[in-house]
């Protein structure tokens, strides 16, 4: 919870009052004794105005006639993703969807709205807040596992079974639940949601039958058979080998909801149309990640000798969306798939959704950037660098340790490091990401002007990422990352200006050590250092928050509206 004092900015002390006072009470709050020259707003549509609405459109010129019918199925799939990503949230989820959709009122409306933003009861801007009276706290283990049961006891129970039994408990495509006689067991995705599985299947298939391209048809098949038959690895191979005009990600996939143990995956959809002269662009740098594995900062036994094959970059221009992608902040890039085996054969696909970039940087990252970065370097940010560095985040996911090996037991590092992992990984991500773009520019291969911008670019962004909250896994990454790098010299705060600058030459070295301490932690799967590392770092400190303080009249991220799949 924010203090008073934190909202003591430029809006009047009335508005400032109503904020607080209706973050205390979990519904919208009117207060009385304002002027009729400030409008007085609820706690939750100041809470809505954190999200900026904006049109996102992409262009379907090109495609064919078959790919035209195919996209239109794709965007029906995509939309039964949401249906069932609502129930996989909480169990009382979809009951008080279709209570809030059936309340008329202004309240009521606003209450829905903000609904739908975070697909759920739950503020998670502000800490997993309940903004609807009388739900319970966010569950930790979402509706994977049994509301009744303890992180403690399901980690007791899984060590009772069998190998055989472990990978299905702590896989990531069965929930568990009580049997007939009240004891724990897993239930495949196939069974816990055939009842909307079935029709988003079909859709897939008849998309399938319409598309004249051959690896969109066979990534359509075989994600379909996916859905029903539980086993996704067939189908993860040829979204890999996916080359098509539309590009389509659906399916179980982020961990980050699963509290307990980033073991379960969460249905989402990214439907895109892709951009060949980016995509052609940015591929240069998916044929050097050897290279740069083979100099990562870390002991030699800990680098893979072998990425597999090279990793394919798409950047595309989001089309439409669905489950988990619709809920809180909007996804810029992602890199997938999680399967570690995939990843071992084939290495990661990395996703750029250039038109989502393009909003968030022109609504939050610039506006932020004249608050946070003091003058003499502000000027340095620009799209370029915000683009790369989120291109160079995506690769740096499918480097470093990821299988690993302790005590002659194999494991992962997502298992080791269980709720930490996500966090970690992505703070991992971003800064070897910039390890890896100044390796490049020291070797030619990206132009030396972007050094000073990509460093200046990335310092701006902290602030947009920390205002997701520390609670979410790239927040508490980023604010990890700011103040480790802050201890070592390379982000100064300037009194006078109330502001922040990079010492370029503090930064380089900083980076290389992060990177190094980071990769090192993963490859020993040490849980405990890791916990330590976030307790000492993850923290939001008085001078961070008196610039996060001043940024509150600047919209969070962004409401994505798709005009063109109505």
């Amino acid at each position: 919870m924010r203090t008073l004092s934190s909202f003591l900015t430029e809006r009047t002390l009335c508005v400032t009052l109503s904020r607080y006072a209706g973050l205390l009470a979990a519904g919208a709050l009117i207060l009385t004794g304002c002027t009729d020259q400030q409008p007085m707003k609820s706690s939750l549509e100041e809470r809505i105005d954190r999200f900026a609405p904006t049109v996102i459109t992409a262009d379907t010129a090109h495609l064919s006639a078959g790919d035209r019918v195919a996209l239109r199925k794709i965007v029906e799939a995509a939309a039964i993703m949401d249906r069932i990503f609502i129930r996989q949230v909480w169990d009382g989820n979809e009951a008080l969807m279709k209570q809030l959709a059936a309340d008329s009122t202004h309240e009521g409306k606003e209450r829905f709205r903000y609904f739908t933003i975070n697909m759920g009861p739950w503020s998670k801007l502000d800490h997993d807040s309940a903004f609807i009276p009388g739900v319970p706290p966010r569950p930790l283990g979402a509706n994977y596992y049994p509301a009744d049961v303890s992180k403690e006891a399901l980690d007791a129970w899984v060590h009772t079974l069998s190998k055989a039994e472990q990978e299905r408990a702590t896989g990531f495509f069965y929930v568990i639940r009580r049997n007939n006689t009240n004891t724990l067991s897993t239930v495949p995705y196939s069974v816990e949601y055939r009842d909307l599985l079935v029709p988003a299947a079909q859709l897939l298939r008849e998309a399938a039958s319409s598309t004249d391209n051959p690896s969109l048809r066979s990534f359509l098949t075989k994600r379909a058979d996916a859905l029903l038959s539980n086993d996704y690895y067939a189908s993860d191979v040829a979204w890999m080998d996916l080359d098509s005009p539309i590009d389509v990600t659906i399916g179980p996939y982020e961990t980050y909801m699963d509290g307990f143990f980033n073991y379960k995956a969460a249905f989402e959809a990214y439907v895109g149309l892709r951009d060949d002269e980016e995509t052609a662009r940015l591929g240069q740098f998916a044929s050097r990640l050897q290279e740069i594995e083979n100099n990562l900062p870390i002991d030699p036994k800990y680098r893979n000798p072998s990425l597999g094959k090279l990793a394919p970059i798409r950047v595309i221009d989001e089309y439409a969306i669905g489950g988990e992608a619709r809920a809180g902040v909007q996804t810029a890039a992602f890199n997938l798939p999680n399967d570690e085996r995939i990843v071992r054969e084939k290495g990661s696909k990395r996703v750029m959704l250039k038109n989502v970039q393009e909003a968030k940087f022109n609504k939050i990252l610039r506006p932020i950037a004249a608050v946070a970065i003091d003058p003499a370097q502000a000027s340095l940010v620009a799209f370029k660098p915000f683009f790369t560095h989120i291109l160079a985040h995506e690769l740096m996911h499918g480097l470093g340790p990821h299988n690993i090996v302790l005590g002659g037991r194999q494991t992962t590092v997502r298992q080791e490091l269980k709720e930490l992992y996500s966090a970690f990984e992505e703070a991992k991500a971003d800064i070897s990401g910039l390890f890896a773009l100044q390796y490049w520019i020291d070797h030619g291969v990206v132009e030396k002007t972007m050094e000073h911008p990509m460093y200046v670019t990335y310092l701006a962004g902290i602030f947009r990422s920390v205002r997701f909250g520390i609670n979410e896994a790239h927040g508490k990454g980023m604010a990890f990352q700011f103040n480790y790098l802050a201890d070592h010299g390379a982000i100064v705060y300037h009194e006078e200006t109330g502001s922040y600058s990079v010492d370029f030459e503090a930064m380089k070295s900083a980076v290389k050590a992060l990177t190094g301490e980071i990769m090192t932690l993963q490859a020993e799967g040490n849980y405990s250092r890791v916990k330590e590392t976030f307790d000492r770092f993850a923290t939001i400190k008085p001078q961070m928050r008196s610039v996060l303080d001043r940024l509150t009249a600047i919209p969070v991220d962004i409401a994505p509206e798709f005009p063109d799949t109505h």
